[in-house]
């Protein structure tokens, strides 16, 4: 881990595709906006994670990796560790299905408004609770 500066590359990267959402979103792009939220989410968890020396590169569900980070967090961030795992673990399985489909389902068929505004409201949720542990100068 010598690179110190791509946790704030993973978590700016992050910031920008939740305006990207709501780009998307404004289009009616459920399925984009799935797609999406879970490549925000999982730029921000590998932020946090890094913060705490933990490395994930190749991971796109972080919720097992998480449960590392439960005996040495504090504050706010002890009580969020569960459901940060949660909404890593339920993007990570629409990740390639709403991107890619499958022979019985068509992604822009299949994702409804509701899913976009649970995954982008979600996505917000995840990037602003990690920016606030980077604030408390989290792992460093």
């Amino acid at each position: 881990m010598k690179n110190v500066a791509l946790a704030d590359d993973y978590i700016r990267r992050a910031r920008k595709r939740l305006a990207a959402l709501d780009a998307l979103y404004g289009e009616t792009a459920w399925a984009d906006v799935v797609r999406e939220a879970q490549e925000a989410v999982e730029l921000a968890l590998k932020a946090l994670l890094r913060r705490y020396r933990i490395e994930t590169l190749r991971l796109h569900d972080l919720s097992d990796v998480l449960s590392e980070l439960r005996p040495t967090v504090s504050g706010a961030l002890t009580g969020n560790v569960d459901r940060l795992g949660e909404i890593s673990r339920r993007l990570r399985r629409d990740r390639d299905l709403a991107f890619s489909g499958s022979e019985d389902l068509t992604p822009s068929e299949f994702y409804r408004e509701k899913d976009a505004r649970e995954a982008r409201d979600d996505a917000r949720w995840v990037v602003e609770t990690v920016e606030r542990e980077f604030g408390s100068g989290a792992g460093r």
